[in-house]
């Protein structure tokens, strides 16, 4: 028996909720930020120039994160970045209570999104390598689906804590120290990926892992061939990988321009769309991305994962172009369409956190899906740093437009690009890569 096809058990279980748990407090961490900034921006006298720089600093610090902290995590080991990473999501989030003006809270909140950028590469890393495939498509999709929860989350509880006053944002954002803490101590004792420990050549204790956690009758004789093979970025540029990297990166990109421009600036939006309907409105879109993320993980291996990715951009794209062709249509359409689209894209993210894992060997598994979730934020970053201004120099219309012009290049790129790896066993798709890029 090997590890892809072991039975699935209460230790796969618990590690997906340690590592889903991770994926809540990024969640909440990037959603509370666009409710504490209505509050937050008045207080502390913020132009569009420091909303932007705020809203997207998180963004930046995950291109920072995911580049460094992927590469790292496959030359120490998935282990001790699992936990390290949650440590600097406590103390960081406590001392956004205490910044007295924009550039303390950009820097905290830039550094808190290398944490966020680390915890994409490392706990995808971590889970995929333990989970059998069978069930490896649907627990990775709820990493995404509990980000989602996390960023809804985020949302309901800043509205809540608006009455706490004029400092009421500085709770806001120390709030998500409470969940931070919670997953640290569950995090606490989680054991080394035995793929990576045979990557690195330490057979006995990767072999130890797989017979007291797995299952005693587990083996590792199947992943042979990613014993000892060297980390390196260039092996993500080698002529069997690069096309997949490309398609990791790009596709991830081309999902999150929209949804964080969109959604950390929600508010605008709907009011530039003729919708004033204050906290209704708003909380009913956050529960179409919490039930299309829900569905997102029920479907997810249900259908292959190009037929998703490519459905999803088409879908997002008629929608979104709807949206821009017609922003003063009657506020009951601008409402379904806008929660179609929310709907959509919250399933279409689940893949975020399953691809990428599935398309890269062991040895730069963490690398890939680090650089691939750094590439998607610099879009998310520049998206969310210029939303602000286009909504007010060109409007909602246009704005939207160009969003959709990004959906537009997904589908394209993804009809061109997107590997089917659904059910795939992570061994023998790392032999393939790794013979593909030598």
């Amino acid at each position: 028996m090997t590890i892809d096809e072991a039975p699935l058990n209460g230790f796969h279980l618990r590690v997906a909720a340690y590592t889903t748990g991770g994926y809540f407090v990024d969640g909440y961490i990037l959603g509370m930020i666009g409710i504490a900034l209505a509050l937050l921006g008045p207080q502390l006298g913020l132009g569009a120039v420091w909303t932007g720089l705020i809203g997207a600093s998180a963004l930046a610090g995950i291109f920072v994160g995911g580049l460094v902290f992927g590469w790292m995590t496959d030359k120490v080991g998935r282990q001790t970045m699992y936990v390290a990473d949650l440590i600097v999501f406590v103390v960081a989030s406590v001392l956004q209570f205490f910044v007295e003006g924009p550039l303390a809270l950009f820097v905290l909140r830039f550094i808190m999104g290398i944490a966020i950028g680390a915890d994409y590469a490392i706990g995808a890393a971590l889970l995929s390598e333990f989970l059998p495939s069978k069930q490896r498509g649907s627990l990775l999709a709820c990493l995404n689906a509990v980000w989602t929860v996390g960023f809804v989350a985020a949302y309901v509880t800043g509205y809540f804590m608006q009455g706490l006053g004029p400092e009421a944002w500085r709770w806001m954002l120390a709030s998500s120290a409470v969940p931070a803490t919670l997953v640290l101590l569950m995090r606490l004792g989680t054991p080394e990926s035995p793929r990576w420990l045979l990557s690195k050549g330490r057979v006995e204790e990767a072999r130890r892992v797989v017979k007291d956690y797995i299952h005693p009758d587990a083996d590792i004789d199947d992943l042979v061939a990613e014993r000892g093979n060297e980390t390196s970025y260039r092996m993500l540029f080698s002529r069997g990988l690069r096309k997949r990297t490309a398609f990791a990166g790009l596709f991830w990109f081309c999902q999150v321009v929209p949804y964080f421009a969109i959604f950390t600036f929600l508010p605008t939006i709907l009011e530039g769309l003729g919708m004033s309907g204050g906290f209704s409105s708003e909380i009913l879109l956050n529960l179409f991305l919490f039930a299309g993320a829900i569905v997102g993980v029920v479907i997810m291996d249900m259908m292959p994962r190009r037929t998703f990715v490519i459905g999803s951009f088409a879908i997002l794209a008629a929608v979104g172009a709807l949206l821009g062709a017609f922003p003063g249509a009657p506020v009951t359409v601008i409402l379904i369409l806008f929660s179609v689209f929310a709907f959509v894209i919250a399933a279409a993210a689940d893949l975020e956190s399953v691809y990428p894992t599935e398309i890269f060997p062991t040895e730069v598994r963490a690398s890939g899906v680090g650089l691939a979730a750094a590439i998607s934020r610099i879009g998310a970053a520049i998206g969310t740093f210029l939303l602000p201004t286009s909504v007010a120099q060109l409007g909602t219309g246009p704005t939207m437009l160009a969003a959709t012009a990004v959906l537009v290049v997904g589908g394209i790129l993804s009809v061109a690009w997107a590997p089917e790896t659904r059910h795939v066993p992570l061994s023998t798709a790392s032999r393939a890569r790794v013979g593909e890029a030598g």
